[in-house]
């Protein structure tokens, strides 16, 4: 059983408004992200890990469709915000073994990477599955139940990068180019909508 945690608790500071709230394709970036979650097969619950802008964001979720939790400690950083998804996740559903942590900022992510994700999970015996690009490891990634509790143990403004690159030897490595292609900026999102 695998469940999908959205991270979108942080301030977009460089935005300088909620990103989360902000417009791609007719849907804001989280609508994107949580649809690109339901949409997955073998899903079995999907939470979005709120912070920053909560009370901006929040009335844009579909909340019959997700589960969302408040991440009262967001200004610690990522860190904080995937041991409070993580531990909720579990919570409402016990039986999981794996989870796949997705940011909200990356457009080109689709429920077919996701699905990807799941499938080189069935096929080796790697415990990560990672997305590769621009030399990097990292979201959206897969991981198995053996690393929960590192997980549950995160904290600060390190991401799940960390329990990456502490593991490589159990990394599976999806070549995902468009992974390097995120929205931190205005300009970010203006270049994405002249092309897109």
């Amino acid at each position: 059983m695998t469940g999908i945690i959205i991270l979108a608790a942080g301030a977009s500071n460089r935005f300088g408004s909620p990103k989360q709230n902000q417009i791609y394709q007719g849907k804001t970036l989280l609508q994107r992200a949580i649809q690109t979650a339901l949409t997955c097969l073998n899903c079995e619950k999907v939470i979005v890990v709120l912070g920053a802008n909560e009370q901006l964001i929040r009335p844009n979720i579909d909340e019959q469709a997700v589960g969302v939790i408040h991440n009262p400690r967001w200004e610690d950083g990522m860190g904080s915000s995937i041991k409070v998804g993580v531990a909720e996740i579990l919570r409402l559903e016990p039986g999981i073994t794996s989870i796949i942590l997705m940011l909200c900022d990356q457009p080109f992510v689709d429920s077919f990477l996701i699905s990807q994700l799941m499938e080189k999970k069935e096929v080796n015996d790697c415990g990560i599955i990672a997305c590769g690009y621009r030399d990097v490891l990292g979201a959206p990634a897969l991981f198995d139940i053996k690393y929960f509790p590192e997980l549950l143990g995160m904290q600060g403004v390190e991401g799940a990068k960390k329990i990456i690159e502490a593991h490589t030897d159990d990394v599976f490595i999806l070549p995902f180019p468009l992974g390097a292609i995120d929205i931190d900026t205005a300009d970010d999102l203006e270049r994405l909508n002249q092309v897109g």
